[in-house]
């Protein structure tokens, strides 16, 4: 087991260990403010999948490179996965602070549809048996894909009324966290972070393990 991997683990359980028994809790928010710690790292890492996946789609559009394909879907799958945890997580936040697991706030209204965006991503992927076909359409539909991400992500839900708690960056460009809450957050980003990365790697090995059937798509 390489060495980064026990580093991972160590660093999630250091994370834990904060989140549960260093964060005091918030003032309005209490306990729950402790989602927060998964809820914003899960969301943030669905961005940095998805902008990794237009970046190495680019890559197959100019060279055409295949194990840039591959890692362009990978991250993807793993930006869906992780945009699904913090659908979640932040249901969980709404039902706890507003009194319903869903209610159309804008921010979630726009993860929503960003789940649309990048699950005919995937749905398309798996309709293309073709190879050399898929990986092109694919990479087009990743780049197309991102350009939604910045406004749906950030832009829109600042144009209208949000229960939504103000970002850790808010609107003056300025980082208003408790030092101790601001430390355990990066600490559990950068964890994340990590996470995802060994996830991608461990996804795009097992895809080029796949075998590759007559026509040279993977089976």
């Amino acid at each position: 087991m390489p060495i980064i991997h026990y580093l991972v683990a160590a660093l999630t359980l250091a994370v834990l260990f904060a989140v549960f028994f260093i964060v005091p809790p918030a003032e309005g928010l209490g306990n729950y403010v402790r989602l927060a710690f998964f809820h914003i790292p899960v969301a943030w890492v669905s961005v940095l999948a998805f902008l990794l996946s237009a970046w190495w789609g680019q890559k197959v559009l100019r060279h055409h490179d295949m194990t840039a394909d591959a890692k362009s879907a990978v991250s993807a799958r793993l930006g869906f996965i992780f945009t699904v945890l913090a659908t979640l997580s932040g249901a969980v936040f709404s039902k706890l602070t507003w009194g319903s697991y869903w209610n159309w706030d804008p921010r979630q209204t726009t993860i929503f549809v960003l789940l649309l965006i990048y699950g005919a991503y995937l749905t398309l992927r798996m309709a293309m048996p073709d190879r050399e076909r898929r990986a092109k359409v694919s990479a087009v539909y990743a780049l197309f894909s991102f350009l939604t991400v910045p406004f749906l992500v950030f832009t829109i839900p600042r144009l209208y009324f949000s229960l939504h708690p103000q970002p850790v960056l808010n609107a003056s460009g300025h980082i208003d966290m408790d030092p101790v809450f601001l430390w355990t957050l990066i600490a559990s980003l950068v964890d994340m972070t990590l996470i995802y990365w060994g996830l991608l790697h461990h996804g795009v090995h097992g895809h080029g393990n796949k075998k590759i059937g007559k026509d040279g798509a993977s089976a």
